[in-house]
């Protein structure tokens, strides 16, 4: 059977055994038949808090959180009508700050925020990228449950009204994404990510996907995310052609458990066995961006894969490692992923970024991971990682050499489904 993989912006595909082969992916939902009226019908009629415009006034200050480059929010579709309701009622565009929810990536050029939210929206309001290292641009609010700063971007701490806007997807550590995450690490200080994305929580079997309470993790974000005050949240769902299925406004804690509840449905894949070869994908444009992002559809295939299994990722990875990143130099000055656990597992051992090695190398303790995408063999093996040219003929061997019992799971979406094991 031919399988159209997500890969880059467009697909990649891959012929496997008709008879061996698994292909998993999350319930279809069909795109909203009118968008931008189910946008505004829900931040006039949001869960569990009164409607968006009676939050604001004529003189409130307001900061609208907005997702990165690496994500994929319709941010250049919702942003828009967000604006034109404010104005709808009253406000100014000199009240606005909008604030990209950077969390430890690299900031966005001004030609990729027009991109992200269009060039009129970039021409006449104030669009900032939140500033990571930069203490001076937050305010503390505390402390974490370890004893490390709480530190929060001083335009969302100090604005009269928060507008917390993204979508909800399984995510690979934190349960799911949206919610809280906007504000951490969306925008939080380095030290504070750092502080939440340690080896203590990333090395909890409860921070995993489809998990946010008793996961240590989240309900930290959730915590430092409510320190900040009240928030408007307004949170979407996609399908794979990143059509809007529904719409989530309102409270962040009720709007976001209701908007999760809705994603588990489709999400969740239940299967029988464990596989001996997986297949997965980053999902495709943007998630698939860079190898950073990537450990996350190795997540989803490593929920599966059984025992010195083999997982096979495809992701295009134009932006590299990328280059240059705090994750690119913790890899290249680790020789294996052993490696990696050992200085992870060292009292006081940190670095910015470990969280994406720390569980890639928790993957390949139990699978062999090679990853096809644009990058050199010398990038990848920099990165402990072997490359597969030929998925197919990869899957091939393996099947041929593990036995006629053997078979192989496909996820083409990666990381937007969560299959589990019966």
């Amino acid at each position: 059977m031919r399988i159209p993989l997500a890969y880059g912006r467009g697909r990649l595909d891959v012929d496997f055994p008709d008879d061996r082969t698994t292909v998993i992916e999350p319930t279809f939902r069909p795109g909203l038949r009118n968008e931008q009226e189910a946008f505004i019908a829900a931040l006039d009629h949001p869960i569990g808090t009164p409607t968006l415009r009676s939050w604001v006034r004529s003189n409130s200050r307001i900061c609208i959180l907005f997702t990165d480059i690496t994500r994929a929010t319709p941010n250049e579709r919702i942003i828009p009508w967000l604006l034109a309701y404010l104005e709808r009622n009253g406000i100014r565009r000199e009240q606005i700050t909008l604030l990209n929810q950077l969390g430890t990536h690299r900031p966005n050029t001004r030609e990729e925020l027009e991109r992200m939210l269009t060039p009129e929206v970039v021409a006449h309001y104030r669009v900032l990228n939140h500033k990571p290292e930069n203490r001076e641009a937050c305010v503390q609010l505390g402390t974490t449950r370890t004893g490390a700063p709480v530190l929060i971007n001083r335009h969302a701490v100090e604005a009269d009204v928060r507008i917390l806007t993204g979508f909800i997807e399984p995510h690979f550590f934190a349960g799911f994404s949206g919610g809280p995450k906007a504000l951490m690490p969306g925008v939080a200080h380095l030290e504070t990510v750092m502080s939440n994305h340690g080896a203590h929580h990333i090395g909890d079997a409860r921070a995993t996907f489809g998990t946010c309470e008793g996961n240590p993790l989240w309900e930290e974000l959730l915590e430092i995310a409510q320190r900040v005050g009240r928030s408007f949240l307004i949170n979407v769902t996609l399908n794979e052609h990143r059509e809007i299925t529904r719409v989530f406004a309102g409270d962040l804690v009720k709007a976001h458990r209701v908007g999760r509840d809705f994603v588990r449905e489709s999400a969740m894949q239940r299967v029988e066995k464990p596989f001996d070869v997986v297949v997965t994908t980053n999902s495709g444009y943007p998630l698939d961006l860079n190898l950073y992002q990537g450990v996350k559809g190795m997540s989803a295939a490593a929920r599966i894969v059984a025992d010195k299994g083999v997982i096979v990722l495809a992701a295009e990875c134009r932006e590299g490692v990328p280059s240059g990143s705090a994750l690119d130099h913790f890899l290249r000055e680790t020789r294996s992923p052993e490696e990696v656990l050992t200085l992870l597992s060292t009292p006081g051992f940190v670095r910015p970024e470990q969280w994406q090695a720390h569980i890639q190398s928790l993957i390949q303790k139990r699978a062999r991971v090679l990853v096809h995408s644009s990058l050199s063999d010398e990038t990848l093996a920099a990165a402990h990682l072997e490359p597969c040219r030929d998925i197919a003929a990869l899957v091939r061997q393996e099947l041929e050499r593990r036995g006629p019992a053997s078979r192989v799971a496909v996820l083409p979406q990666g990381p937007l489904t969560i299959p589990y094991l019966a």
